[in-house]
């Protein structure tokens, strides 16, 4: 890992986000409630905050980050859903990496999700979108 000790807290964020591309019938399952595993975007962004908080343990010269917010949206597209995500903290290193966690995360929880109705998705374009650091006091 590389060394933060000297490093200044601050206040970290990271965006993210990927899309899932689905089955126009597929999007409407998810949309109507109606997928057999139960509600697509409750499972799924508990899935994705839940990865973020993991994200040292998964990726081996991640620090282990004291998280303040983690969230994660979707927006429904005509060819899939996208899903993104911000992640926070007060700390020496930034938060890219459990953004992006949380992103493919929930992206992998929906297609487990949507698997059985829908045999072409396809995850991608998985992407930073910003980070910022600003002075903790």
């Amino acid at each position: 890992m590389v060394d933060i000790t000297g490093k200044p807290e601050q206040v970290r964020t990271a965006a993210a986000s990927g899309k899932i591309y689905l089955d126009p019938g597929t999007i409407n399952l998810v949309s109507a409630g109606q997928v057999a595993k139960g509600d697509v975007f409750a499972v799924a962004r508990v899935a994705g905050i839940q990865a973020a908080k993991q994200t040292s343990g998964l990726i081996p010269l991640c620090h282990q980050l004291q998280l303040t917010r983690v969230s994660v949206d979707f927006s429904i597209e005509d060819d899939g859903i996208t899903v993104t995500t911000t992640a926070r903290c007060t700390g020496k290193t930034g938060v890219e990496m459990e953004a992006l966690t949380a992103a493919s995360v929930a992206l992998l929880t929906i297609y487990d999700m949507c698997k059985a109705v829908d045999k072409a998705m396809t995850i991608g374009d998985i992407k930073l979108l910003d980070k910022q650091k600003q002075d903790a006091h």
